[in-house]
C-alpha cells in the first residue's frame, strides 16, 4: 500500500478546509466565508484500498495580533516539517501575494515537496488562470502547480494521483474506517463555533471560543452543555440577541449537525454565554481551551 501525510498550508479564506472535507467526501473541518475560522491543525484521514493519506488542515497563516494568533501560526507551520507533501493553496482571484513569498521562504527550509494549489478556478477566465499559473511557474519552484476547484472538486482526481507518486511508506497509520483523530468534544465545540460565525457580525467570530463542559448519551438522545466564551459584555448580547433568538437560532443550528455523530439521535444541548475579559492573550485561558499542549504559565 502507499501511505503517507499531507500538510495544507496557506493564508486565511484560501480554501484550505473546504479542500480537505472535499477530499475525504465528509465534512470534517468547519467552514464559513470568514477568514481565520479553523485554529487548530485538523487530521483527516482518507482511505482507499491500498491507500492512506493524512491531510493536515492548518489555521491560515496571518499577521498574529493576539496569543491566539501566534499560536495558530506556530501550529500551522509546525504542521510542515515531516509532511511528505505540502499542498501551498491561494486564492486563484487573489494569486500569489508578497505575504505568500515570506511563507513559503519559511517552508523552503523543510525538505518537503511542495505543490501549489491554484484554487477557486471556478471563479477566473481562462486568461487569468494562465497568467496566474505562468506567473507561479516562472517566479517559484514548485514541484507541482494544480488548478482545482476545492468547491466544485474540479482536479482533486488529478490531486491525488499526482500525490500518490511522492508517497513512499506503507504503513497504515490510522484503522481504514478512521476519517479524523480529533475526539468528539472537540468536533462539537467547533459546530458550535461554526454556527456563531455563520450568524454573528464581523467582529465575533475572531473573539469567541467553546468550551464543552459535559456530554451524556442515553439510548435515544443525547444531553450537552457548552459555555460559550467572548470577550465583552457587548459581545455576550450580540450572541443571545433580542429574548434569546440568536442563541436559540446557533442551538437549533448546531444541534441538527451534531445529531450527526451520534447516529441522529435526538440532541439537547445547553449552551451558557460567558464573558471571560482578554481570554485571546491569556496563555492559561489558551491551554484550558485546548489551544496550548505545552506550558500553561503566562
Amino acid at each position: 500500500m502507499k501511505s503517507g501525510f499531507i500538510a495544507i498550508l496557506g493564508r486565511p479564506n484560501a480554501g484550505k478546509s473546504t479542500l480537505i472535507n472535499a477530499l475525504l467526501k465528509e465534512k470534517i473541518a468547519i467552514t464559513t466565508q470568514k477568514a481565520q475560522t479553523t485554529r487548530n491543525a485538523i487530521l483527516g484521514i482518507l482511505n482507499e484500498e491500498d491507500l492512506q493519506i493524512v491531510f493536515i488542515d492548518t489555521p491560515g497563516i496571518h499577521e498574529a495580533k493576539t496569543a491566539l494568533g501566534s499560536y495558530m501560526n506556530k501550529e500551522a507551520m509546525s504542521q510542515a516539517e515531516g509532511a511528505d507533501i505540502i499542498y501551498y493553496i491561494v486564492d486563484g482571484q487573489k494569486g500569489l501575494q508578497e505575504e505568500d513569498k515570506q511563507i513559503l521562504k519559511r517552508l523552503a527550509q523543510y525538505e518537503s515537496p511542495i505543490f501549489l494549489l491554484v484554487n477557486k478556478i471556478d471563479e477566473l477566465s481562462s486568461d487569468q488562470l494562465i497568467k496566474r499559473l505562468s506567473y507561479a511557474g516562472e517566479n517559484y519552484k514548485f514541484e507541482e502547480i494544480i488548478p482545482i476547484s476545492a468547491l466544485n472538486k474540479e482536479n482533486l482526481d488529478e490531486l491525488l494521483q499526482t500525490s500518490m507518486k511522492y508517497l513512499h511508506d506503507d504503513v497504515q497509520y490510522y484503522p481504514s474506517d478512521v476519517k479524523t483523530n480529533m475526539n468528539l468534544e472537540f468536533r462539537i465545540s467547533e459546530i458550535i463555533r461554526e454556527k456563531i460565525i455563520l450568524n454573528t457580525r464581523e467582529e465575533i467570530p475572531h473573539l469567541v471560543a467553546c468550551r464543552i463542559e459535559e456530554i451524556k448519551e442515553k439510548a435515544s438522545k443525547v444531553q450537552i452543555e457548552a459555555t460559550i466564551i467572548c470577550n465583552k459584555d457587548t459581545h455576550k448580547g450580540i450572541i443571545i440577541g433580542r429574548n434569546g433568538s440568536m442563541l436559540k437560532k446557533i442551538n437549533d443550528q448546531a444541534s441538527s449537525d451534531i445529531a450527526r455523530l451520534f447516529d441522529h439521535k435526538k440532541i439537547i444541548l445547553s449552551l451558557y454565554v460567558k464573558v471571560e475579559e482578554d481570554w485571546l492573550n491569556s496563555q492559561k485561558q489558551l491551554f484550558d481551551l485546548g489551544y496550548f499542549s505545552g506550558d500553561r504559565d503566562e
